[in-house]
């Protein structure tokens, strides 16, 4: 998973992550951290999470957070603007992570409502990180899923964190449309 082939509603996702796989950055973990435009950290201000994140070349994203108290959560947020899936059937994403200990993760799609608001469509499986490196696949049927319309004015694809003081590296990570 080096190259962005997408030419979907999902390509400028992926080109956007594809810019972080290629740079090298890195800064400290609070209740609001911007890794970059479009894609940032979010956690609950009650959870005092701190720690450090890092993109190395190559590598998505590399996550050391303590949490220094209980908290009801913590997202990795990324923008996938108006994403339009109605000439789609499926949606889903690829990943690749390991961590020290088994780890738990999360997807949805959140969609923003015209009225405001929103709306979470989670995916069904829980991505699983451990010692060895993984790869995880999982998709949804759009027409299924009632919390996922087809258009809406703003989407995210958001990774619900671990609670619990943890680290985590993300390798690559993809979003497809067909």
């Amino acid at each position: 998973m080096t190259d962005n082939v997408a030419t979907g509603p999902e390509a400028d996702f992926n080109y956007a992550l594809q810019i972080l796989r290629n740079s090298q950055a890195e800064g400290d973990l609070c209740a609001h951290t911007e890794i970059q435009p479009g894609i940032a950290l979010h956690a609950d201000p009650a959870l005092q999470v701190s720690g450090r994140w890092r993109s190395p070349a190559g590598r998505l994203l590399e996550l050391e957070a303590t949490a220094g108290s209980e908290g009801g959560w913590f997202g990795l947020h990324m923008d996938l603007g108006g994403l339009n899936l109605s000439q789609a059937g499926l949606v889903g994403l690829a990943c690749r992570g390991t961590s020290p200990s088994i780890e738990a993760v999360r997807a949805c799609i959140r969609s923003g409502r015209p009225e405001g608001g929103f709306d979470d469509c989670f995916f069904p499986k829980r991505i699983l990180t451990h010692p060895e490196a993984a790869s995880h696949l999982d998709a949804l049927q759009i027409s299924l899923q009632q919390d996922l319309p087809p258009e809406a004015p703003w989407r995210e694809l958001i990774l619900f964190l671990p609670l619990h003081s943890f680290r985590l590296d993300l390798h690559d990570l993809r979003l497809f449309a067909v």
